[in-house]
């Protein structure tokens, strides 16, 4: 039997391609990150990959945190406190983002002492915590962000009540004093005679809190969304109108 040569056997396998035949590319569709959590290397626990990227995130945790402390450069570096426990807890679960946790207290105590150090840890090393816990198990962005924001609320009547403690003053009452003479000037400018009362201010306070902590949670899974799907650690989708905002589908 003759065999073709090389150019006839090409043309002639160009020749039998229907090229009016639907072509679908070869490729693996979009996981549906929102239905299964991400699959985790199996890994012994004590192995010491597990324990380098551990103190490695820990260590980035606590320079963040160092670095706002003395350079502070308003709401930027604060968006990344809970990060790195977070992105902790997706790679290598809750056992590697405790000790994550308390490694970035213990460096901190050093640098820092002690005080600096719990205030870091309550709220924001919890957060990293909670955060990873709740995106690993794939929870949804309405859900995570309140939990986050009870948690954030809760460490904010925790560090006022640390502050007071140490300085023998309290911080509660200052800020109230402060907060009355505010709306004192904003009903004076808007022409009404009205005096707050103590409970309206310390409502006030309340609420402008909890806004402060559920706009930080929210941009803090902003940032997550975007970090963590380029180091293959994704989080749940955000809702529909995040994702045309931001024209990421």
């Amino acid at each position: 039997m003759t065999e073709l040569p090389n150019d006839d056997r090409s043309n002639q396998s160009a020749n039998s391609i229907d090229l009016d035949e639907e072509w679908i590319p070869d490729v693996d569709p979009e996981p549906n990150f929102a239905d299964q959590p991400p699959v985790r290397r199996r890994v012994d626990p004590d192995s010491p990959i597990v324990m380098v990227e551990t103190a490695f995130l820990a260590s980035a945790a606590s320079l963040v945190w160092l670095v706002n402390t003395y350079f502070p450069m308003g709401p930027f570096l604060q968006i990344f406190f809970p990060i790195p426990i977070a992105l902790i807890y997706l790679r290598w679960g809750s056992r590697a983002a405790w000790m994550g946790c308390a490694i970035t207290g213990l460096l901190l105590s050093v640098l820092m002492a002690p005080v600096r150090s719990i205030q870091y840890v309550i709220p924001y090393g919890l957060m990293g915590v909670l955060l990873g816990a709740l995106w690993y198990r794939r929870v949804k962005w309405f859900v995570s962000i309140p939990i986050g924001t009870l948690l954030g609320v809760l460490g904010a009547f925790f560090r006022v009540w640390l502050v007071s403690l140490l300085l023998g003053d309290d911080l509660w009452q200052y800020g109230t004093i402060q907060v009355t003479n505010f709306l004192d000037w904003i009903f004076s400018l808007l022409g009404l005679l009205i005096q707050p009362s103590l409970a309206l201010v310390q409502l006030f306070i309340f609420l402008s809190i909890i806004a402060a902590n559920t706009m930080y949670l929210f941009v803090v899974h902003l940032v997550a969304w975007f970090l963590f799907d380029r180091l293959n650690n994704p989080i749940p989708r955000p809702p529909q109108w995040v994702q045309v905002i931001f024209d990421n589908e």
